[in-house]
């Protein structure tokens, strides 16, 4: 009774505090503000996030963008990295800087008191970063030493060959790190250059939340940002996974084979459907125990300590994939069976006790992605951002609570894209 209590009383708050879409005007650009007062701590989060700026913006240096985040993250050319740094601690305050395959992002985050001061610092930040030889050697270095230690992470190399198998000729086939070739290629011009092109107001989304109100704080920011530049829309480019059934297995000295599979998927970011491929998703593989993968190859076979399949979906790109590890001896059977069993869920579908169990957990658990402020705010952000109105999420609890198996399976039989299955397999 106590935490059916509560659940309720968190997803209450999460309703009463949840997040409004306003805009502020610089330089003739309209720029959108997602903002949620909470005052229940002294705290004020941050992000400034640029649109159509990630890895998938690399032009054919793979890693740029991640290398620029790490370079901004090495503070001002006037305080140095560790000056920089220095001045953020004292005051509790955490600036970073970080990019995913779209976008690339300004966090900041600090006491009420001290947000005003982390404003200056961030706005010193954007317009003096670091962009020395010194500071491109040390990230240079340090990159290169993260991929070196990766060659005998076979889940990262089976990962990384998995992407170039299905997503073959676009930007999405290579690391978002880079790898060794491209990151001794590249130079302080070609840093300067993404960061230039990829910062300005035309594409900037802000999230803001806390102890704050918003009037103040748009009068606080107006300043950094009138140092923007108004920069024009860029146009996010949208790339198809491949269906071809290709193999790609490299041996190394290992006692595991190392399973990565993947397929196209015909859902993209906004679709209307997307509540059903978030059940199917979660009944097929992505559970965990209790998914329909785990159950054949595990519970019923003993193939793989774990086995998981999730469907990956963004604006620009969409994709079914999942991993296992098996004996070296198994890596035949394992691999059949993982086929089979997609086979037969896409043909047959899900059983009403799957739906049922489902439907429990997903509908149960929501409350509970919502209990911070960050939380909140990243869910606010996502509903923008793939054109949702703002609070989609709890018309997302309606449509899994309402949907009929019948529904849910013509959905799974609908996609069948996802049997035709590549694997790259790292193996004795």
């Amino acid at each position: 009774m106590f935490k059916r209590i509560l659940i309720i009383l968190l997803f209450l708050e999460g309703v009463l505090m949840s997040a409004s879409l306003s805009s502020i005007e610089v330089k003739g650009v309209s720029v959108p503000v997602i903002f949620e007062k909470d005052s229940h701590l002294p705290i004020v989060s941050l992000q400034l996030v640029e649109q159509v700026s990630g890895s998938i913006e690399d032009d054919g240096d793979a890693g740029l963008a991640r290398f620029t985040a790490g370079m901004l993250n090495e503070g001002t050319k006037k305080l140095g990295s560790t000056g920089f740094a220095d001045e953020l601690d004292k005051r509790a305050i955490n600036l970073s800087v970080s990019n995913g395959a779209e976008t690339f992002v300004f966090e900041l985050s600090s006491l009420k008191e001290q947000f005003p001061y982390g404003l200056s610092m961030l706005k010193q930040l954007l317009n003096d970063p670091n962009f020395t030889k010194e500071s491109f050697s040390k990230v240079q270095s340090q990159t290169l030493g993260y991929l070196s230690s990766k060659k005998s992470d076979f889940d990262y190399t089976a990962n990384v060959n998995l992407k170039k198998l299905i997503y073959k000729g676009t930007p999405i086939e290579h690391p978002f790190s880079g790898d060794e070739q491209s990151i001794k290629k590249l130079t302080l011009k070609s840093v300067e250059n993404f960061y230039k092109n990829h910062l300005d107001l035309s594409n900037l989304i802000i999230v803001i939340g806390g102890d704050i109100k918003e009037d103040e704080f748009k009068k606080m920011i107006t300043p950094l940002l009138q140092t923007l530049s108004v920069g024009k829309k860029r146009v996010l480019q949208k790339f198809k996974a491949n269906g071809d059934k290709k193999e790609l297995i490299v041996k190394k000295d290992t006692q595991q084979a190392y399973i990565y599979f993947g397929a196209p998927l015909s859902v993209v970011a906004g679709d209307p459907d997307i509540y059903k491929s978030k059940v199917a998703s979660f009944i097929l593989g992505a559970s965990g125990f209790g998914s329909r993968l785990m159950e054949e190859v595990r519970v019923k076979k003993g193939l793989a300590y774990s086995v998981y399949s999730r469907d990956s979906v963004a604006k620009s790109h969409s994709s079914f994939t999942g991993y296992l590890q098996t004996k070296t001896t198994s890596l035949s059977e394992a691999k059949n069976l993982v086929i089979k069993v997609i086979d037969d869920y896409v043909k047959n579908g899900a059983t009403a006790d799957e739906l049922e169990q489902a439907k429990k957990f997903l509908l149960g658990s929501e409350p509970l992605r919502n209990e911070t402020l960050s939380q909140r705010l990243n869910q606010a952000f996502h509903e923008y951002y793939e054109g949702y109105r703002l609070g989609h999420s709890k018309k997302v609890l309606d449509e899994i609570e309402n949907l009929s198996l019948k529904d849910l399976n013509a959905f799974i039989k609908k996609h069948s894209e996802i049997t035709k299955l590549s694997f790259s397999i790292v193996t004795k």
